[in-house]
């Protein structure tokens, strides 16, 4: 079946992104991974890799073009020479405001049913794009009610993809006027999933996706009394904290980062709060409930372990001025003519960090996002060696370029690092399974990496 590939968001406040050029033609063959475009937004330039295998055909934009997020602009067929859906009518000429607007509030029914009430007036959040080959995210929970006020660096939400789960900032000052999507709803990339107003709202509201919204009852506003008689009932609304289904035994887990880290402590697994029937998404506060259920091997007491407790998590964080880190940023991409890739920076930092604590010579190997490096701090940023076979002994993510305030996927049996923003400050993560690496290694190899993120001179030495 034939797949769209749409502009992503690669920011939160990002409303288009436009096209740098096509990496692929009109009918080129390309495999999950590839990429197939680079975009470009008011924050940086990044190559967008396909995510189906196939043949590119139906380029609807070109180099140069600005593509509001979320909007079709190309598909990958089965074949180089399958028929290509048209694009929807007036799709070329849609302008930001348009697209923003488009996901959740145009949309009218066929047949000459009324269009849904107009969204509130404000800045649009739209469900970004957390990778590359991402379609959907789903909602963990709200941070914010309706009617609160927000800073723009303020978490408005939990969401989680099928690798982390990650707080998305509100990236706009002001109140929320509306929520769109529950708890446990998985939500289109680029689609709309909350307005942020300069002004206190008059009538904020949570609806879930795809709902009409409730008529404003406060303005007066009802619907015609023969409509509101041959209209069927409405189902009665779920609360997705008390009334939401049990989740199924074995299923993907919905949980805030706080209550997966706070398990993690504890040696708790969250899939037994699942087995025993508490709806998701679980919290911080869920973990004592987690801890006071019965084990499941007999005759042990409620929150007992059947065998010696597990060793907590390590979890380390580090913070230190951005300045210098940007300004090398900067100068590096100037001299090389391209940024290198967004995890080299980091990786060069903690690799070099890592071959202090090992006092050897030896190749190491760091997982990024664009594939594993070897000897990055070696190398030099202008010869990334992509090409090793050693198994990675770290794991690196740099978020700073995005408005994301944490990750949390989870300590794996690879240490992994994680470098994001708080406005003029870098904070670095340091997360690990127990026993994959030993505490003084690890404040060793946080403290090493803070120092030369810091001072990124120290590279050169």
């Amino acid at each position: 079946m034939p797949h769209e590939v749409i502009m992503p968001a690669l920011g939160m406040a990002q409303d288009t992104g436009q096209i740098v050029a096509w990496l692929k033609a009109e009918g080129d063959a390309v495999k999950a991974g590839d990429p197939i475009m680079e975009v470009e937004t008011d924050k940086a330039t990044m190559e967008v890799e396909a995510a189906h295998d196939g043949f590119l055909v139906g380029l609807r934009a070109a180099a140069g073009d600005n593509v509001p997020v979320g909007q079709v602009v190309a598909t990958i067929a089965e074949t180089a020479d399958a028929p290509v859906p048209d694009a929807p009518a007036g799709d070329a000429a849609k302008d930001t405001g348009d697209a923003a607007g488009t996901a959740d509030d145009t949309a009218a029914a066929d047949d000459g049913a009324a269009a849904p009430e107009a969204a509130p007036e404000g800045a649009p959040v739209i469900m970004p794009a957390l990778g590359m080959a991402q379609d959907s995210g789903t909602i963990v929970a709200w941070l914010k009610a309706p009617g609160d006020a927000v800073a723009a660096g303020d978490p408005l939400l939990e969401v989680e993809t099928d690798k982390a789960t990650m707080e998305i900032e509100a990236g706009h000052d002001g109140y929320v006027a509306e929520l769109v999507g529950e708890a446990g709803e998985a939500i289109p990339v680029g689609e709309v999933i909350a307005r942020i107003t300069p002004e206190a709202p008059a009538a904020p509201r949570h609806r879930a996706r795809g709902a009409t919204p409730a008529p404003d009852t406060a303005s007066g506003t009802a619907p015609a009394p023969e409509a509101a008689a041959d209209a069927p009932a409405p189902e009665p609304a779920v609360d997705a904290t008390t009334d939401a289904p049990a989740p199924e035994p074995g299923g993907r887990i919905l949980a805030s980062p706080k209550a997966r880290r706070l398990a993690a402590e504890r040696g708790l697994d969250l899939a037994r709060l699942a087995e025993a029937g508490h709806p998701q998404p679980y919290h911080a506060a869920d973990i004592e409930t987690l801890a006071a259920l019965p084990d499941t091997a007999a005759g042990t007491a409620p929150g007992a372990a059947a065998g010696p407790a597990a060793a907590p998590a390590l979890r380390l964080t580090a913070r230190v001025p951005a300045a210098a880190f940007d300004g090398f940023r900067a100068r590096v991409a100037e001299r090389l003519g391209a940024p290198p890739p967004a995890d080299a920076f980091l990786a060069l930092a903690a690799a070099g960090a890592l071959r202090d604590i090992a006092g050897d010579t030896g190749a190491i190997a760091v997982d990024t996002e664009a594939g594993p490096l070897t000897d990055p701090d070696l190398t030099g940023l202008g010869a990334l060696d992509t090409g090793g076979t050693a198994a990675p002994g770290l794991a690196v993510r740099d978020l700073s370029a995005t408005r994301l305030a944490s990750l949390d996927t989870g300590a794996g049996p690879t240490p992994r690092l994680t470098l994001t923003r708080r406005d003029d400050t870098l904070e670095i993560a340091l997360a690990a399974a127990p026993g994959a690496i030993a505490e003084d290694d690890a404040i060793a190899l946080l403290a090493g990496t803070a120092e030369r993120i810091e001072d990124p001179l120290r590279q050169l030495l």
